[in-house]
């Protein structure tokens, strides 16, 4: 037998995948660690990749719009008083989300079901399509 292939002096062989643990992803931070310190400066800079000035963002537990349920949001605010909300119906990246938009200061009207079909919740997902969402509405970039 060969040295490389002599198996562990305790009599178990050890994968060589055990010695390097995988580090933990983004995701996996807690809720309310994530979506400050993750979520928020990721979508400020998407944001701000399309050529417009950084949004205000604000993270923070209370009434939905439009419908009044408590909720956990991330709310934002582009030039010309045109707010977005991004609600969180659990502090679980995973949990039901929503999305309301409003322009000029007016209230929103309109809850959106967001992300409602996909399985595996990431940061990059979050991100990209709120970010195409609010470009949808004409609101970031020379559209």
């Amino acid at each position: 037998m060969s040295e490389s292939a002599q198996p562990a002096t305790n009599g178990e062989s050890r994968p060589a995948a055990a010695a390097k643990a995988k580090p933990p992803s983004p995701e996996d931070q807690p809720f309310d660690s994530f979506i400050p310190k993750l979520l928020m400066p990721a979508l400020a800079a998407e944001i701000q990749g399309y050529g417009g000035p950084s949004p205000q963002l604000v993270f923070e537990q209370g009434p939905m719009p439009v419908v009044g349920s408590e909720c956990w949001m991330v709310k934002g605010e582009l030039p010309g008083q045109r707010r977005f909300w991004l609600c969180f119906t659990a502090a679980s990246i995973n949990s039901a989300k929503t999305v309301a938009v409003a322009e000029g200061g007016s209230k929103p009207s309109l809850l959106e079901s967001f992300l409602i079909d996909e399985k595996k919740m990431s940061l990059a997902l979050l991100v990209s399509r709120l970010v195409q969402r609010l470009n949808g509405q004409k609101w970031l970039g020379p559209n």
